[in-house]
């Protein structure tokens, strides 16, 4: 299921205005590639898995060209892109002012920075960093071809673990020196979760899948323990939205419960920092608005509730808030797990119907209109599956939403459309409201006390669901 409602879409682009920073104003970064004049370079940054063009200038007829500005630029990984798409990374934090150079022919491996100690060791750190990747492969390539438990293989992993161990080291070592700076952070952040063993009780009941279990939860619970919330520059990095992505697209169980939790959990750690509150909730509501998953709206409502309509969310403007009430008040009342709204109408029959009074394992509401396209489509595939299987517990209320009457009635003698057909046009049921009713075809599906199980789903995917959940057992 798409839920993407453009005005509920607060942009990141929001975070990336340029406010004033602490300390000395302005930046003014030079650059000085070796023997390339009048050549473009473009000043960049990272967002997440994105990157965002900040500036761009022509060095002069000696190579030599400036970044400048009267505000500080937002801490960050920041990038020069040369001509050709290459590009190289730096720091920006509180030192904004010092020089680059390069040589055109490898600026990586030639790189080098006066007035920027930050930076001075951040060269070091990607250089040594970069060996110490490069030895792990070599030894991890060798595995290659070696029988698994050989003396062979034993002795090459003890290697690799030693390599990783060392590298771990580093890392620590790194970000212990680089404390309460953004290479600190930065460091940091690359050092992975320790993997504990668990401790299972003895006799207990398949213990193998207890222990997998107690890990999981264990590395759920830490995953972002290496992840300093307090630092800003980590937003405009690949950390932070990387770390964000991996949690709740890999790790994070996707149901509404599951997800909600570990969301107020996240905004509570990075509560310190205000930007950095910014970038998450925002993150997560564009995340799960824009969600296909069924269900996810759950979670826009809970973000909606205890961040932007709680008056936490200083950056949203009064009409987005406004616009974004509007548009929870219509999805709240038909979230998965709630009891449908009653449907009190007159129907093809000529008498009032109600949704409460039909007496099924399920039952399916039917949003369409005689004259839409893809209802054309979908209603002969409903229709052959109601059918089937009306006799074993499925019913259909079916609601026209347009006004023509004459075409509604011949469209059900035409098509034989024997179930239930509710009539409508005025909306007195504010069913449009109560359902969110905003295209046609749509379809909910509901259990024997009316409860919301599916919404949404396409028609030919109503079989498989049903089956799916008597099959469950789920009650």
């Amino acid at each position: 299921m798409k839920i993407i409602y453009s005005a509920l879409l607060l942009t990141l682009l929001l975070l990336f205005s340029d406010a004033p920073a602490e300390g000395q104003p302005g930046h003014s970064i030079t650059v000085i590639p070796e023997n390339a004049a009048e050549i473009k370079l473009r000043l960049a940054y990272h967002v997440g898995n994105q990157q965002f063009i900040k500036d761009s200038i022509t060095t002069d007829k000696e190579g030599k060209g400036r970044f400048y500005g009267s505000d500080k630029l937002n801490p960050g990984v920041y990038m020069i892109v040369l001509p050709d798409n290459r590009f190289f990374e730096f720091l920006l934090g509180e030192d904004q002012h010092f020089d680059v150079r390069f040589d055109m022919n490898d600026p990586v491996a030639s790189l080098s920075f006066t007035g920027s100690d930050e930076n001075s060791r951040f060269v070091a750190y990607q250089r040594r960093w970069k060996t110490l990747q490069e030895e792990a492969a070599k030894i991890s390539g060798r595995l290659t071809g070696l029988q698994q438990g050989s003396p062979e293989a034993t002795a090459v992993r003890k290697e690799l673990a030693e390599q990783e161990a060392k590298m771990k080291q580093y890392l620590m070592e790194t970000a212990d020196a680089n404390r309460g700076a953004l290479l600190g952070a930065i460091a940091r952040s690359v050092i992975p979760v320790e993997i504990i063993s668990p401790s299972v009780p003895p006799g207990t009941h398949n213990p193998d899948s207890v222990g997998r279990l107690l890990s999981y939860l264990y590395y759920k619970e830490h995953f972002f323990d290496n992840i300093d919330f307090s630092e800003p520059g980590l937003i405009r990095s690949p950390v932070l939205g990387g770390r964000l992505d991996q949690f709740f697209r890999q790790v994070v169980i996707q149901m509404p419960d599951s997800i909600i939790k570990e969301t107020d959990r996240l905004l509570e750690k990075c509560s310190a920092n205000p930007d950095v509150f910014q970038y998450v909730a925002v993150w997560l509501m564009n995340s799960y608005a824009s969600s296909e998953i069924m269900g996810h709206d759950a979670v826009v409502v809970h973000l909606a509730d205890m961040v932007y309509l709680a008056g936490k969310a200083p950056w949203a403007s009064e009409e987005y808030i406004s616009d974004l009430k509007q548009r929870i008040a219509r999805i709240r009342p038909n979230l998965i797990g709630v009891k449908a709204t009653e449907l009190l109408m007159n129907s093809f029959s000529g008498h009032y119907v109600s949704l409460y009074d039909i007496d099924a394992e399920f039952t399916i509401i039917y949003f369409w209109e005689p004259d839409c396209g893809h209802c054309k489509e979908a209603t002969p595939v409903l229709k052959e599956y109601y059918e089937k299987n009306k006799a074993s517990g499925i019913e259909v209320f079916a609601v026209c939403t347009h006004h023509d009457k004459e075409k509604w009635e011949k469209y059900i003698v035409d098509n034989g459309l024997t179930w239930i057909n509710g009539w409508d046009p005025q909306r007195m049921s504010r069913f449009d409201y109560f359902y969110n009713v905003e295209s046609t075809p749509l379809i909910y599906i509901l259990d024997r006390n009316k409860k919301i199980i599916a919404k949404r789903l396409g028609v030919e995917n109503v079989a498989s669901f049903i089956e799916a959940y008597r099959i469950l057992g789920v009650h």
